[in-house]
């Protein structure tokens, strides 16, 4: 029979770390820490199989899984001598989600379930604290209705802020056991009228009603955005963990808490998180009540009033210290800990590898190669090369002048400054006309998802370090400012009043996340500052990739930026973006409108000393390493002006009428222009082009090696090549210019002709092209439009809709379309290399800064990829990402939860 339930606690456990699959994260690590002895309240897991055949068989359970579930609850009330129901000894417990991978806050949970009219009275009198049982049971209710019914949690909320008015208290905590009663009285009677029924008393039906809202959040909408935000497959499912319950909520003895093992913001190694007395868990993450740090130095750092855990509980403090420094050196990264304590007595409830912002997950990384826990090359995979765009890019200028509005805690570092939004739908409607917006929230909660990931940045005036705000803004590399208490959030009338100050919807503000502030206005920044740590890893990650990285530029500055960067040669200079340069402009327009060679030669004399000069430019930042240079590719129609009092001065310069012009103009309009007129086909059409543009290279090399004295080696690419007769006669020209340059400065240039492959055609001819070119450099961007048929420009409006119907899993403009377009690029490589072995293949398409890509260009054997200045790092670091993932078939989002063969134990 299969076996769908899986049972821990009680220093047992079915399950381990390696179970994940099966288990769920939190599944697996509760059953490997209660397998190791420690304090973890017993339960069983449903595994994800469960999940599977729920959805496949319209949303019914194998017929083994309910009397599997009564035997796992039979086990855990006989391991804590409480019966599930029992009116007079109650077992209470939590349905837990738990997927393979962490979702934080993204599917559903449901605590203190089991309780009911009588059982109540049994948890009352079993306690002797009336008030902590209904305080329970009103959470019950309201969690229950929520997730399981569907009464949105605000009319409890309303509910329980009138009831603290009614009495003249302002925290949950200072009402007592009476006004607690009436409460469930009034919380159930919502339910009642939300619903149209009574809120359910058998414990049973409460039960299987959790675990399947827990099954069916699989599949809500907040987790199916953060899965595709963060490419999970939605075939893996989530398991649910059922666990008896243990209670912060008792008395002042009893607390509940977040912790990690080291700062997730900064990867300091110093015990960082927050905690409440007299709580439950969700009141930490939610922001309900303000938290109080766990560690006096964080008291100190923070400036916080409230009291330390290590102040206050002292004893629990010191174990809670030694068993998060057992878990860290036994899953060797980083944790994220759930912690109760129940009348003295400490409890886990969980660990998970710890979400951490990029700048953290360095620090943490090379600091654990220096302990000793991992290797170099776990470092390397233990770091999404895509999040290190958070680090590339420019933090506030400390000296500008700022207007500080408040200052809350630096939840999530970087700067953000965007216009303020208050609701995540308009934050996500703003970001798609190309506003940059902030989302201002007294609290986020998971519906927010969508609206977070498409602001800048994160503010709530409410919540700690360890809210729902800060952890999934780490996770995504926003920065955010959360509990700045001096806020005041007025939904109703789009606005937050602050000191005096109103800043409506609209309005522009900065965040500093690194510091706390929030300042009006937007203000100046600099350009990043990289640790010393990131150079280190990044000279593990160069040690182990085998391909080069260039990057695409042409301007001084984003040469500069690449070389900074790391780029190894560039690998793609688009030499029609110096011409649209104000001061060239009027003689590029001068040689489309000639209608001789004879006039285009003389407007291409004008340009010849202005493309030298940027070529010699480009090869002095380089100091020798390659240099790509592709020749005119857009169509001449995209140079021409088009405001009648622009076309005026061209046509003087030119020499005609504006109606000439006019004319001219017109016949160089295409109806398809991408696959009109343009790249080697102006060549062919206009040679006069292309020995410029050679003769420009050529000089401005030779010239470099004669007075910097650098060796150049240019290499110049061909673009939009049908086949080899095309490559030939454009490649003649070049040789031309080549021995002109040698005979006019004495200097033997080294050179390469090449081609860029972005046609079909061109892919599968490559073994003819490769007689006449000494490198392929893929440009993804054309190739994918040309094998898919479709416009990257227009593609948009529909590509959504195929992606939500599931036609295609990721836009092939983003991540490369291995099936189609990979192969023609296996194809061309293969018979590229056929003709000439030591041909020279790299790729300079978009696709070319995509890890995910870079993997499939690394099995290809490609010797090199180009990008953006910007994404080089990340191109650097997925390169070595790929040779490792193929030495251990092992992808680094799994590393993070590893487990070291030696084990650990705990006593209390």
């Amino acid at each position: 029979m299969d076996k769908w339930v899986y049972n821990f606690g009680n220093g047992h456990a079915e399950g381990r770390a390696e179970m994940k699959e099966l288990l769920g994260g939190k599944g697996a690590n509760l059953a490997e820490m209660s397998a190791q002895g420690l304090p973890v309240p017993p339960g069983y897991t449903i595994t994800t199989e469960v999940c599977t055949a729920f959805y496949a068989n319209g949303r019914e359970y194998p017929s083994s899984l309910k009397d599997q579930v009564n035997q796992a609850m039979q086990n855990m009330e006989s391991t804590l001598g409480s019966k599930f129901g029992d009116s007079e000894n109650p077992l209470l417990v939590s349905v837990r989600s738990g997927g393979q991978v962490s979702m934080p806050g993204m599917m559903d949970t449901v605590l203190n379930l089991g309780l009911n009219d009588e059982t109540v009275k049994g948890l009352a009198e079993q306690s002797q604290n009336p008030r902590f049982a209904y305080d329970s049971y009103r959470r019950f209710i309201q969690m229950y209705a929520d997730i399981v019914l569907g009464v949105k949690h605000s009319h409890f909320e309303d509910l329980l802020e009138a009831k603290k008015y009614a009495v003249g208290v302002v925290e949950d905590t200072d009402l007592g056991a009476e006004d607690l009663k009436v409460l469930v009285e009034d919380y159930k009677l919502k339910v009642l009228k939300e619903t149209g029924k009574e809120f359910p008393q058998d414990v049973q039906e409460q039960f299987w009603g959790a675990v399947s809202a827990v099954f069916l959040s699989w599949m809500n909408s907040r987790a199916v955005t953060y899965r595709h935000l963060y490419n999970i497959s939605d075939d893996l499912g989530t398991a649910v963990t059922v666990q008896s319950m243990v209670f912060g909520n008792m008395g002042d003895d009893c607390a509940t808490g977040v912790a990690f093992t080291r700062d997730p913001s900064t990867g300091e190694k110093c015990f960082y998180g927050e905690y409440l007395i007299n709580a439950q868990g969700e009141d930490v993450v939610a922001g309900i009540r303000t938290p109080h740090p766990i560690t006096v130095r964080a008291k100190a750092k923070t400036g916080s009033g409230l009291p330390a855990m290590e102040e206050t509980m002292p004893d629990l403090y010191k174990e809670l210290v030694s068993l998060y420094q057992k878990l860290e050196k036994h899953y060797r990264d980083m944790q994220d800990i759930e912690f109760t304590i129940q009348n003295k007595k400490l409890w886990i409830l969980q660990t998970r590898s710890g979400k951490r912002t990029a700048f953290a997950a360095i620090k943490i990384a090379v600091d654990m190669v220096k302990e000793g826990l991992i290797d170099q090359k776990e470092a390397v995979l233990r770091i999404d090369p895509v999040s290190l765009d958070q680090l590339l890019h420019p933090t506030l200028d400390p000296n500008a002048n700022k207007q500080i509005l408040a200052k809350g805690l630096p939840a999530s570092p970087g700067a953000a400054s965007g216009k303020v939004v208050f609701d995540a739908d308009e934050a996500e409607k703003r970001a798609r006309m190309k506003e940059k917006v902030l989302l201002v929230r007294v609290e986020t909660s998971p519906e927010d998802l969508h609206g977070m990931s498409a602001a800048q940045g994160i503010l709530t005036s409410r919540g700690g370090m360890t809210s729902h705000a800060a952890v999934v803004a780490r996770g995504m590399g926003k920065a955010c400012v959360a509990g700045a208490g001096d806020i005041r959030v007025n939904y109703g009338r789009k606005s937050f009043n602050v000191n005096g100050t109103t800043v409506q919807e609209g309005d522009v503000i900065t965040i500093n996340g690194s510091t706390g502030e929030v300042i009006l206005g937007e203000v100046a920044t600099i350009d990043a500052q990289l640790s010393e740590d990131f150079s280190t890893l990044m000279g593990w990650a160069d040690e182990i990739r085998t391909m080069k990285v260039r990057a695409n530029a042409e301007t001084p500055q984003d040469c500069k930026v690449a070389r900074d960067f790391g780029a190894e040669g560039i690998g793609l200079c688009r030499t029609e973006h110096m011409f649209f340069d104000p001061e060239r402009i009027l003689s590029v327009r001068e040689m489309i409108l000639a209608n001789s060679g004879e006039g285009r030669e003389k407007a291409l004399a004008k340009i010849l000393p202005m493309q030298k000069g940027d070529f010699k430019q480009l090869f002095q930042i380089m100091a020798g390493l390659p240099v790509t240079i592709r020749l005119l590719d857009p169509p001449l129609h995209e140079f021409l002006p088009h405001g009648e009092e622009e076309m005026q001065v061209v046509a003087n310069v030119a020499g005609i009428s504006l109606e000439e012009l006019k004319h001219r103009a017109r016949g160089l309009e295409e109806t398809n222009p991408m696959l009109g007129h343009r790249g080697c086909r102006l060549g062919i059409s206009y040679p006069e082009i292309s020995s410029m543009q050679a003769r420009a290279i050529f000089e401005a090399a030779a010239e470099v090696t004669l007075e910097n004295k650098i060796e150049v080696e240019p290499e110049i690419m061909i673009p939009l090549v049908l086949g080899g007769e095309e490559l030939e006669k454009i490649k003649k020209l070049i040789d031309d210019e080549a021995k002109i340059a040698h005979k006019k400065f004495g200097v033997q240039l080294k050179y390469m002709v090449g081609t860029m492959i972005e046609l079909p055609r061109a892919a599968l001819l490559a073994g003819e092209i490769a007689k006449n070119a000494e490198f392929f450099s893929f440009g993804t961007n054309d190739l994918t439009q040309t094998t898919w048929g479709l416009s990257r420009d227009d593609s948009g409006s529909f590509l959504d809709a195929y992606l939500e119907a599931d036609v295609i899993s990721y836009d092939p403009f983003v991540s490369l379309d291995e099936s189609g377009v990979g192969e023609l690029i296996e194809i061309a490589a293969r018979r590229g290399k056929a003709q000439r072995a030591d041909i020279k293949l790299g790729i300079c398409g978009e696709h070319g800064g995509d890890p995910r890509s870079i993997n499939f260009f690394h099995n290809t054997g490609l010797d090199y990829i180009s990008c953006s200045p910007y994404r080089v790092p990340i191109a650097r670091l997925a390169a070595a990402h790929a040779v490792l993932n193929n030495e251990t078939k092992v992808n680094f989002v799994d590393l993070s939860d590893k487990r070291e063969s030696a084990s650990f134990s705990y006593s209390n």
